[in-house]
């Protein structure tokens, strides 16, 4: 959304971002998210050395933070990275 000013965050949704990534993982699946407009969560599963569960469990992490977007296609889900989000926690940091 180029032009558009970032939406501003609360100071709880800011300290969910930074407890989202505060883990080195969770950074990491988030760049590969980011990485391409929309990816499969099997996709993300088949790079990252750690069991299903695991995944779900960061997945859910980003998701709370709004980070991500999570869309179900039956039994599929595909993640988006929130452009929006990660810019509105840019915004908020810069006024530290």
């Amino acid at each position: 959304m180029a032009g558009t000013k970032a939406r501003a965050l609360t100071k709880e949704q800011a300290q969910l971002i930074a407890r989202a990534l505060a883990d080195p993982r969770r950074v990491e699946i988030l760049k590969q998210i980011g990485s391409c407009d929309c990816v499969a969560c099997g996709n993300v599963r088949e790079c990252q050395p750690i069991s299903a569960a695991t995944l779900s469990h960061h997945l859910k992490e980003l998701e709370t933070a709004g980070l991500i977007e999570i869309t179900r296609e039956g039994k599929f889900a595909r993640l988006a990275l929130r452009r929006d989000t990660l810019e509105a926690y840019r915004s908020y940091l810069a006024d530290i």
